[in-house]
């Protein structure tokens, strides 16, 4: 059986031109969602996931209509292909019931991982090139030590309350707590 997902991103666009195109592929049943790819929560792929029996076939219309990313996309088609489910994208003619479709997806799955690689030592040399240069990672301090002194001496005094001793200083009841021996 071919079940279909479609997805749009936004109310302003139409699902019909993905609704077509899965009807004449043949899908018996059709989920639809409009929501951000970027969301996690997209009710209607987890119903067709859920839907989805061992032989069937996920249709879509287009690779990024299913994965948020392409680590995601990997993710559910492999999650798929564990359950003995196939997939298959129209526009860029991908089936995973198939010998080539499936090397294309592990294709797919090896570039995934070679990049996340290749960000992953950018950023560790980034930052050691920061560090050999002085710089700190994180957010800045918002108290300094002149700060820090002048909050504790107006604590210590017991006259003025907390609240106007944050407002004084532009830091949250948080930060004060944070830096203040009390």
């Amino acid at each position: 059986m071919l079940i279909g997902y479609a997805r749009v991103s936004t109310v302003e666009q139409n699902l019909d031109m993905q609704v077509d195109a899965l009807n004449k592929a043949g899908c018996e049943k059709i989920f639809s969602d409009v929501a951000s790819g970027a969301k996690t929560e997209r009710k209607q792929l987890q119903d067709a996931l859920r839907h989805i029996r061992k032989g069937d076939v996920l249709v879509v219309w287009k690779l990024d209509r299913l994965g948020r990313s392409l680590k995601h996309l990997i993710q559910i088609v492999s999650d798929l292909d564990d359950k003995g489910i196939g997939f298959k994208s129209l526009q860029e003619n991908i089936d995973t019931t198939t010998n080539g479709g499936k090397l294309i997806f592990h294709i797919f799955g090896a570039l995934a991982e070679f990049e996340r690689e290749i960000i992953r030592e950018r950023t560790k040399a980034g930052l050691a090139a920061a560090r050999s240069r002085g710089k700190l990672g994180g957010r800045p301090r918002k108290m300094d030590e002149s700060k820090i002194e002048m909050a504790q001496a107006l604590y210590d005094k017991k006259s003025i309350p907390i609240k106007e001793i944050c407002e004084r200083l532009g830091i949250s009841k948080g930060t004060f707590y944070r830096y203040i021996k009390c």
